[in-house]
């Protein structure tokens, strides 16, 4: 969606939902559209900024988006660095705000603004591509507190988020869409996704589900939600957070680096920094080619339900890179 459409169709609902929080003399402009409308949100008497969402319907549930900033507490009371949340003028986490320019209703909630770089701008600066080993080392370190954290974290009564499980991820009807009707699939591609998805799903309904190997993951936290501050890294966008394995959690980070030259480096390096911080038997870690594959085709599913979303110049490589993988996994049954 073009900048000037997304403003068109979503500022006035952004301006009528700050008001609802207690930021003076509010200054609201678009930042991006994926999953939600995000906007910054500029205190007009403090310059303080803070983030409004404007989530998208029919995703999370009030209960679910609630839920997110009950983990997301949790974790900065870890010592993790992640958005807290604004309540509104009349105490309410999330309010309803009717989208005129769309007919529908969207829940608004504000967090605070985190600054920093974006650790994926950094990755793709080839003048830094030296460093890219010793940053993903640092990003499996962090994966694997979320993972301790989590661990030993039991969820409050009422704590609802979606779960990533066999059917979550490869079911008949997963999560982010039905990835095998996706329009840049051929008829021979359809066929050979299907019956990859087939065998995945078989091999992840027999996977346990015990805390070690299956509880809260971020589900998202590759390196364009992270921002690197002087007192390390901070994780953002927390909206995919669910009940899922821990490989599948490994695999978000390392999924866009699988065409990378030093993929292989920066893939052990992450296991390294995460080996450093929480066990990893390598009976899981060889999981990893795995849910590598999963994600890929969960991403797909994606594209193909948000048709607004410009998938760029790198979906015909994404394409061979899930031919050559579903390959692989039917000529290993």
């Amino acid at each position: 969606m073009e900048r000037a459409e997304a403003e068109r169709l979503f500022l006035p609902a952004a301006r009528d939902a700050a008001r609802a929080f207690p930021v003076s003399d509010p200054c609201v402009s678009l930042v991006t559209v994926s999953e939600n409308v995000t906007f910054r949100l500029t205190d007009g008497e403090t310059g303080e900024d803070w983030v409004l969402r404007l989530h998208r319907p029919g995703f999370n549930s009030a209960a679910e988006l609630e839920a997110e900033r009950v983990w997301t507490a949790a974790l900065r009371a870890a010592g993790l660095a992640t958005p807290e949340p604004l309540p509104a003028r009349d105490g309410r986490a999330f309010v309803a705000q009717p989208v005129e320019a769309t007919g529908e209703t969207r829940l608004a909630g504000v967090t605070r603004w985190i600054d920093g770089e974006v650790l994926d701008d950094l990755l793709r600066d080839p003048a830094r591509s030296a460093e890219r080993p010793g940053w993903f080392a640092r990003l499996g370190a962090l994966v694997a507190r979320t993972h301790l954290q989590s661990e030993a974290w039991t969820p409050p009564p009422g704590f609802v988020r979606p779960w990533l499980d066999a059917d979550g991820l490869m079911g008949p009807a997963p999560r982010w869409g039905p990835f095998w009707d996706h329009a840049a699939l051929s008829a021979e591609d359809r066929r050979l996704v299907l019956a990859a998805r087939e065998v995945l799903y078989a091999r992840l309904s027999v996977l346990p589900k015990d805390l070690a190997v299956f509880g809260m993951i971020h589900a998202d936290l590759h390196p364009g939600n992270l921002l690197i501050r002087q007192d390390g890294l901070a994780i953002i966008d927390f909206d995919d957070a669910a009940f899922g394995w821990r490989m599948y959690d490994i695999a978000v980070a390392l999924t866009h680096q699988q065409s990378a030259p030093d993929f292989e480096a920066v893939r052990d390096a992450f296991l390294a920094g995460y080996r450093s911080v929480r066990d990893l038997p390598e009976a899981e870690a060889v999981q990893l080619p795995q849910f590598l594959l999963v994600r890929d085709l969960v991403q797909l599913g994606w594209l193909h339900e948000r048709p607004e979303i410009d998938p760029g110049d790198g979906l015909p490589r994404r394409l061979e890179q899930i031919r050559l993988r579903c390959q692989a996994v039917l000529a290993d049954v």
